[in-house]
């Protein structure tokens, strides 16, 4: 079922929509209320209850309020201590709307059933005093009518009764000295019921200097004040006082703050009674309710709600047990469309932070956010950590106003933006980038961990919270789990320590690692690491040898299979030849000498597209290992973290180079010739095989895939050979072969089946001369006699340079003529001839033996001796498709015969002629003439006939 995104159900307050909100607007202003000059939302009561969430805290204390105004048990004194921007203030403007009376109660969402709680339907209009002490100042006197008020008794006097009111401490405002509890307790009498709020009382208190006197009094008689106003208001059955006292350090301001602090707590606690407003789940609705409008579809909210927690449920292994919790489900409907994760990271991480005033910072983040998110269309079905559009300015300096120096790099190069690594990955890898998992990650991390600091024990937030900040039903956990650990591998200011994440200011030993990496270049360093790890990696199997990286006079010219591995700087792709011109020069020579055994050799060659990943990732490597090697040595200073950081980073990427080097080594090359079909053959060819890279054995998957393209035969069946024999080699009547010869010809052409090793083609020849349908064989051959015959008969053969495999035909005759009755001597009808006795006379005229040679006679002239042959000569026609294996061969076959004897001079003279009926174009003339000077032709030229 598709989610319905947020902005589908749920729409922001005009002020947030349109952008047009002020950050001083979400700080509630008692002064400006009471004078009349607050905008509408805190001004109007009903508007402001509208947006108002009456916490349990709130509920209790308009409780105490009603029943104290109604001359009830409610309690006389009140002290608000909470966090900075924990809501005090909002909460005596509420105490001051349901005092003041001016609108009813009945009018006024959520105080109905306050009232009806208390058993009160009237409630008593009172006078209210409201004190801010930023706005006061002991040393200057404020015109209230007729008289000037110094004090804050005076100031408190005038505003419950005007200058009737005021005359009754006039002496004393004036005098600067307290009142005394009976003049206020006749004062709260007179003109009850009476509300005092009184805001930021530290905030005026802290500006008496012990020891010196003000207009509006000493320290002391300010807190004789205090003692003699919360004793009178207990003497009282319907007056009441509402102070805030902060709690953090950051309203106090100071050591005077502080001993001001330390002096009116001991005070207050004598006869208060203590409140803190806003509890952090309590915070879901109070958000809610001042950023968005009222949600009519809830059918809606409890499906997105419900497949949030169906998703953490089916990927229980990747959240926190409690986001699996039953409650969770609840928390998800209170919260929305905001994520609790979201108030959590704020409540629970940013509210340590000295600036940030809670549920009032928690406003102007979010309000922040929304704008942006809601104006560019925001996909996403809840507003969630990951969603922090970080690459918006305004989201950002928000952030990080409450933050550290230095978090403006951080953003920009590793979190959000275009320019960022977090972008970056999202762009190249779509897998990540379709719904910017990057990005999202990146984004959770830092709103989980950029405030914490260095004395943390544990610092950062785990994976848990990662996934519940960044994915929704839609997107894979596995997705978010590799852009975390790609990330982890690219970012500058991102730091790891087992299952902990955290962003800061100071940059990881990556930045270090980047420097490093320039230091390494690709001969002295990048191939030399690539060829040990190869060596490594790649076993021998099979082969008769693995050359890596090795030059062509160094790669033997046998009968072996060899497997030769080309460096980097040959790669292979369909549009790139590197490798196969590197190839064919290994394949063409033997050193300084043509290679005779060709098809004895394999070439596995790099990725061109993934030589430049491999090449990066070992350079990665080298600069940690220098880097662990550094600190072991004592090169470099690290903290603890650090050093388990780079050791783990230095394992981490010697992994990846070993997958990579998988990765990258995935061409498999092959030299091939195919038969033409009117005779010869064709060029040399090459097979591009790519491997699974996923193998768990490199040269395990090479020999799969040669026997599968059946390019390497470790099997042979009879009928092939014979067919081979019979297309090459049962020609110009020969009727037999030498094994060995046989089975050298197949390692030097590639036209012949290339078979593992010469067993194969003992084994083939085994198994055909004993089915005797293909072929004989014999140990040897002494004139036309054949030693150790074998045909359609169980055979061991064996490959060497005396036994011989016999052409089908020839070998039948050759049995049958083994086979036929040998003549005995005497009996039958005519009887037979008795072979002479050498030496015997050979008498009779049907005799016939063999005459013995006959020795000389005296006289006889001398048998002449023959001359030795001191000049040999030979032509040849070549065939010019294959005149080069003709070459080869006669190079073998005779001139090595000519020149084993020391002595012998050998020339080579090549006649070449060519005709062509519509003659030669003028390019190949001019490079074949080219060509023949740089070949030291003594002549060569072009005929018109």
């Amino acid at each position: 079922m598709q989610i319905k995104p947020w902005t589908e159900i749920a729409t922001p307050h005009e002020d947030v929509l349109k952008g047009t909100f002020k950050q001083a607007e979400f700080a509630a202003d008692l002064s400006r209320v009471k004078e009349g000059t607050a905008g509408p939302e805190y001004q109007n009561a009903e508007k402001f209850f509208e947006r108002t969430y009456i916490t349990e805290g709130m509920r209790l204390l308009l409780d105490s309020l009603v029943k104290r105004l109604n001359g009830g048990s409610g309690d006389p004194v009140i002290q608000l201590q909470t966090a900075f921007g924990g809501g005090k203030t909002h909460t005596m403007l509420a105490v001051y709307h349901l005092a003041k009376g001016d609108t009813p109660a009945s009018k006024l969402q959520g105080v109905p059933p306050i009232l009806d709680a208390a058993g009160i339907t009237d409630l008593p209009k009172a006078s209210i005093a409201v004190i801010d002490g930023n706005r006061l100042s002991p040393s200057q006197p404020q015109k209230r009518g007729s008289v000037e008020v110094r004090t804050l008794w005076g100031e408190i006097a005038y505003q419950i009764g005007g200058e009737d009111a005021y005359s009754m401490l006039a002496e004393s405002d004036k005098n600067g000295t307290s009142p005394g509890k009976e003049t206020l307790t006749r004062i709260f009498t007179k003109y009850g019921p009476v509300v005092i709020l009184v805001d930021e009382l530290v905030a005026y208190v802290r500006q008496l200097e012990e020891g010196k006197s003000y207009p509006g009094g000493t320290f002391e008689s300010n807190l004789s004040f205090i003692q003699a106003l919360t004793e009178s208001l207990a003497g009282t059955s319907s007056s009441c006082l509402f102070v805030s006292l902060p709690e953090s350090d950051t309203e106090l301001g100071g050591h005077l703050a502080q001993r001001a602090q330390d002096s009116l707590e001991k005070y207050f606690g004598r006869i208060q009674a203590l409140w803190k407003p806003v509890a952090t789940e309590e915070a879901f609705e109070i958000v809610r309710r001042r950023l968005f409008n009222p949600i009519s579809d809830d059918q809606a909210v409890q499906q997105v709600c419900q497949s949030f927690s169906e998703y953490y449920q089916n990927n229980a292994e990747d959240f926190p047990n409690d986001a699996l919790d039953g409650s969770y489900y609840r928390r998800l409907v209170a919260s929305y469309p905001i994520h609790p994760e979201i108030f959590d990271r704020l409540y629970l991480d940013w509210s340590s932070l000295d600036k940030f005033q809670r549920t009032r910072g928690v406003l102007q983040l979010l309000a922040t956010v929304i704008y942006r998110l809601w104006k560019d269309g925001s996909p996403d079905p809840m507003i969630m950590p990951g969603a922090l559009p970080l690459y918006d300015n305004n989201v950002k300096n928000q952030s990080i106003y409450y933050l550290p120096q230095g978090w403006d790099p951080v953003i920009d190069k590793d979190i959000d933006g275009e320019q960022a690594e977090s972008a970056r990955l999202d762009t190249n890898d779509p897998r990540i980038g379709q719904k910017q998992c990057a990005r999202r990650t990146s984004r959770t991390v830092f709103l989980g961990s950029a405030p914490s600091h260095k004395q943390q024990r544990v610092r950062g937030i785990s994976w848990g919270h990662i996934a519940l900040g960044a994915a929704y039903p839609g997107i894979n956990t596995s997705v978010i789990r590799d852009a975390l650990k790609k990330l982890t591998d690219k970012l500058h200011y991102l730091n790891v320590d087992g299952e902990r994440y955290w962003f800061d200011v100071t940059p990881n030993l990556r930045r270090e690692m980047e420097e490093r990496k320039r230091r390494f270049e690709d001969g002295t360093d990048i191939v030399p690491e690539i060829k040990s790890r190869l060596g490594k990696i790649i076993n021998k199997g099979s082969f008769g040898g693995v050359h890596i990286f090795t030059p062509s006079g160094d790669i033997p010219d046998d009968l072996d299979l060899r497997l030769c591995v080309l460096p980097p700087k040959s790669p292979h792709s369909k549009t790139c030849e590197l490798a196969v011109k590197s190839a064919e020069e290994h394949l063409r020579m033997h050193g300084n000498s043509p290679r005779l055994h060709q098809n004895r050799l394999v070439f596995l060659a790099p990725d061109y597209d993934a030589l430049t990943r491999l090449r990066d990732h070992v350079r990665t490597y080298l600069a940690w290992k220098s880097i662990v090697s550094d600190v072991e040595q004592s090169r470099l200073v690290l903290d603890v973290l650090q050093v388990k950081q780079a050791k783990q980073n230095m394992e981490n990427a010697s992994s990846t180079v070993n997958r990579t080097i998988a990765e990258c080594y995935q061409w498999l090359l092959c030299p091939i010739q195919y038969p033409r079909k009117n005779g010869g053959v064709g060029k040399v060819e090459w097979e591009s095989i790519r491997l699974n890279t996923g193998a768990t054995s490199i040269v395990s998957e090479i020999e799969k895939r040669l026997t599968d393209e059946e390019i390497l035969l470790k099997a042979w069946s009879p009928i092939h050979l014979d067919h081979m024999l019979k297309q090459w080699f049962w020609k110009e009547g020969v009727k037999d072969l030498n094994t060995h010869d046989l089975w050298q010809k197949m390692c030097d052409y590639l036209y012949l089946p290339r078979l593992l090793d010469s067993s194969i083609l003992q084994a083939t020849i085994s198994n055909g001369v004993a089915s005797g349908d293909y072929f004989g064989y014999a140990d040897g051959k002494d004139g036309d006699e054949y030693l150790g015959f074998k045909f359609k008969e169980p055979v061991s053969c064996v490959i060497d340079k005396s036994s011989l495999i016999i052409e089908q035909e020839a070998a039948k005759e050759y049995k049958a003529k083994k086979e036929q009755p040998v003549p005995q001597p005497g009996g039958g009808d005519g009887g037979g001839d008795v072979p002479p006795v050498p030496g015997g006379d050979a008498g009779g005229e049907g005799g016939g033996g063999v005459e013995p040679p006959k020795s000389p006679k005296p006289g006889d002239p001398p048998v002449p001796q023959s001359k030795p042959k001191k000049r040999f000569y030979g032509t040849v026609d070549l065939d010019s498709h294959t005149g080069r294996m003709a070459y080869d061969e006669i190079q073998k076959e005779i001139v090595n015969l000519l020149t084993t004897r020391p002595g012998v001079t050998v020339r080579l003279k090549l006649d070449i002629e060519a005709d062509s009926m519509e003659g030669f174009d003028e390019n190949i003339q001019r490079a074949v003439r080219e060509n023949c000077g740089t070949l030291n032709f003594s002549q060569a030229d072009f005929d018109e006939e």
